[in-house]
Order: C-alpha cells, then sequence, then structure tokens
C-alpha cells in the first residue's frame, strides 16, 4: 500500500507494540490537520468514480473501545457517499449461526464487490480480540496462532483480488474512556446505547487492551497494514481517517472510465429521434 508522509505518520509500529506509546491527542493545534470538509467531499467524489470503474474494492476495518467513536466516524467519512456504492455493516458478539461456522464466515457476504466502499464497525478481528475476553466456545479449543495466521491469509488474499483494505484502531485514553462512560447517562439520546457489558469491558479495559495490541502486531502487514489514530477528540481522529482514506480512494479511482463513442452516438440518435434537442 502506497501512503503519504501524512498517513505514514499513524502506522503501528511493530517496535511500539502497546497503545500507551501512541498518542491519544494530538498535541498540534487542530487546524494543522487536512481540512476534514474538504477530504469528506474527496470521499464523495473518488468512491463515485470507485463506483464507476468497478475494478477495485475497498474495505475500511474500525476498532478500538466502547465509545470510541466507531459509529459516528463512520457516519461522518459517509457524509458525500453514493448509496449505491457504500455500505456499513457492523459486527457484535457471535450467536446463532455464526458460533457453528468458522470465525470468517459471518464477515465473507459483507465484503465489498468490485466498485464498492464497505465499512466494518468491528470485524473478523473480534474473533481474536473480545473473543478473547468473552469465549463464545470453550477456552481451551482456541488456536490463538491460527486464527492470526488465517485473518493473514485471509486479507493477502482480499488485498491480491482486489480489495485495498484499511485498518483503523482508535486510541482512547483511560479518562476519556470514564468520561464517554459517563456521558451516556448524563445525555438521554445516549442512554440506549448503555448496556451492563459496558461496565464489565471497562473492568476488563487492560486485558481487552493487551489482547488487542497482540492482535494488531500479528496482523499488520504491509500489504493490509493497522492504523493507530488518536481517539480522544473525535474531530481529530475523523479529519485523520476522512484524510488516509481520500488518499487512498484517489489512488484507486483517479478517473471515470472512458466513455464509449458509439454508445453516446446511438444515445443522441435516439434523443433526437424521440425530440429530445
Amino acid at each position: 500500500m502506497k501512503l503519504s508522509a501524512f498517513a505514514s505518520s499513524f502506522l503501528f509500529d511493530p517496535g511500539k507494540p502497546r497503545f500507551r506509546d501512541y498518542q491519544t491527542l494530538l498535541d498540534s493545534d487542530e487546524t494543522e490537520l487536512p481540512g476534514l470538509e474538504a477530504n469528506l467531499e474527496q470521499i464523495g467524489e473518488y468512491q463515485r468514480r470507485l463506483w464507476a470503474n468497478q475494478a477495485r474494492a475497498v474495505l475500511l476495518v474500525t476498532h478500538g473501545p466502547d465509545t470510541s467513536g466507531k459509529d459516528s466516524l463512520i457516519r461522518t467519512l459517509a457524509t458525500f457517499a453514493d448509496p449505491a456504492g457504500f455500505h456499513a455493516w457492523s459486527f457484535s458478539r457471535p450467536k446463532g449461526a455464526e458460533t457453528r461456522h468458522d470465525f470468517l464466515w459471518r464477515v465473507t457476504p459483507f465484503l465489498p464487490g468490485f466498485g464498492e466502499m464497505v465499512a466494518f464497525n468491528r470485524s473478523h478481528h473480534e474473533a481474536v480480540i473480545a473473543e478473547r475476553v468473552w469465549p463464545v466456545h470453550e477456552p481451551d479449543s482456541y488456536n490463538w496462532q491460527n486464527r492470526y495466521c488465517s485473518i493473514r491469509n485471509f486479507e493477502t488474499h482480499l488485498v491480491e483480488e482486489g480489495t485495498t483494505i484499511i485498518k483503523i484502531w482508535l486510541n482512547l485514553s483511560e479518562d476519556e474512556h470514564r468520561q464517554r462512560l459517563l456521558k451516556r447517562l448524563d445525555k438521554p439520546r445516549k442512554r440506549w446505547k448503555f448496556d451492563k457489558s459496558d461496565i464489565d469491558g471497562w473492568e476488563k479495559r487492560r486485558q481487552y487492551e493487551a489482547f488487542a495490541e497482540e492482535a494488531l502486531a500479528e496482523t499488520h502487514t504491509e500489504q493490509s497494514p493497522w492504523f493507530i489514530v488518536p481517539g480522544d477528540r473525535k474531530p481529530q481522529a475523523r479529519a485523520i481517517v476522512a484524510a488516509i482514506l481520500a488518499e487512498q480512494l484517489q489512488r484507486l479511482a483517479p478517473d471515470y472510465p472512458k466513455e464509449d463513442e458509439t454508445v453516446l452516438k446511438e444515445y443522441r440518435r435516439l434523443l433526437a429521434k424521440n425530440g429530445v434537442k
């Protein structure tokens, strides 16, 4: 994956596997970030070009602790997206038929087709992060190294077949995480989101983060990299991810497909025949 210097500055570094080694809030003033609105417009334009060309696909994977802003990030990124070629899917704890298949089975039907951009709110990576904290099967039945290998092979296959994968970890500080949980109680429109599992997640935060750190280290590749994005201020996080996504879309679909002059000629003839000039 080709990256600008800006995007590269947020790449996961295998030499720094701990989230505490990365910023949760940028030191620089937000005005130094790429303009959010301009990049949202670029996302809309180049996503339409991606859809028109039907040659490549984009999969945006977003992860982070509860309250890290995954939903609002995806909503923002989709501001100018063409709904014909954009879809978003959310994955919670596996249940029902999902538990009776291999862990990649449930995400496969929702992968982007050629021309599509798809955003995952959580993903197949939950199978090596959350599922280690809250097992779906007997704990001793898991082989985590096999799962890491399966994810690497799965993503390599997707990339080689034409899908660009952008994986985002929203890095949230403990204090900001606490404040956002409290806000869910203070704001009526957010109370519906509150669940007792949020408290369990808070209590197991360190365990969850340790497994997430290991998962990112095991599944970060040159073809399918992880980006660690400061998550304490949502406007900063949105501006960063929008810039990364816009950059990749522009590389994948710089132009609309070339028009077919024969088709246009016939189109003009039919319009003229029907009195349209």
